[in-house]
């Protein structure tokens, strides 16, 4: 009836697709947040009946758990659906909402977001890294997920404060390290601890300060490293891709033709050098 396959997963956290059949001939059962959890629907609607209250759940909302809480689905109006879900444990979350702005509970008090549109794009990234598979990008996407939930159900979605000299001192050293080391995985938690603070609060103060994510700006090192190679060299293309840090030829080419307009064997075709 349900089935959650587990994308990707690290310390304290992980990220499940979750494929549900159920109908209204199925009776609902009660099941238990093991974690907290913060779910994106993105197909159906389901019933969802929890500790904090009962809820309507349709494509573009977030269902929200917490942990030790039970809990129910019902589809008794429509059947099946499916949801990207981010579990995450309470140290984990704990560091979180110490870094949202105006947040002071652990605790999620509403079952659900309802469609947000300023969750619409980041939840958009998210179904996107799931349906290309780009599980590289899910530990960021976590993370702001997480932190939108806790502002907009905290009323600190507004919040915020400039990036101190300290945190443009981490995010210039963190900008260096993924410089040095762009042709192998950076986890954002290897980099956050590099800088002594939290996963999520150096997330904030990196897109502040250098007006992307970590994972962005990992991706844009290594499209363009690949670019000036593909200018300067005649080593196959596959060769370029993969000691710029793509693990294949399929993703390189359709990132490079997203961000260059246009495929790598063109682009090398036009070079002036």
């Amino acid at each position: 009836m349900t089935t959650a396959r587990t994308l990707v997963s690290g310390p304290d956290w992980e990220v499940l697709d979750v494929v549900c059949t159920a109908s209204a001939a199925d009776r609902p059962f009660e099941e238990q947040h093991r974690s907290f959890c913060v779910a994106a629907v993105t197909g159906g609607t389901f019933r969802y009946r929890a500790r904090q209250g009962t809820a309507m759940l349709a494509p573009g909302a977030l269902l929200l758990g917490n942990p030790g809480t039970c809990y129910e689905c019902g589809h008794e109006h429509a059947a099946g659906d499916r949801c990207l879900s981010f579990h995450f444990g309470s140290a984990y979350m704990e560091r979180i909402v110490a870094d949202v702005p105006g947040a002071n509970k652990l605790a999620f008090e509403t079952p659900r977001l309802p469609p947000l549109s300023a969750l619409a794009p980041l939840l958009a990234e998210a179904e996107a890294a799931r349906e290309t598979a780009n599980i590289d990008a899910f530990e960021e996407l976590g993370l702001r997920i997480a932190g939108a939930a806790v502002a907009a159900t905290s009323g600190g979605a507004h919040a915020g404060r400039a990036p101190s000299r300290r945190d443009q001192k981490r995010v210039a050293e963190a900008v260096r390290r993924i410089e040095l080391n762009a042709d192998r995985p950076v986890s954002l938690a290897e980099l956050a601890s590099g800088t002594a603070t939290s996963p999520y609060h150096f997330l904030r103060s990196f897109r502040q300060v250098a007006g992307m994510t970590p994972y962005q700006f990992l991706l844009k090192t290594r499209l363009h490293r690949a670019a000036v190679r593909l200018c300067m060299s005649d080593e196959p293309i596959s060769a370029i891709a993969f000691e710029a840090g793509f693990n294949d030829l399929s993703t390189f080419n359709r990132r490079f033709r997203r961000v260059m307009g246009q495929a790598p064997s063109a682009y090398r075709a036009r070079r002036i050098i």
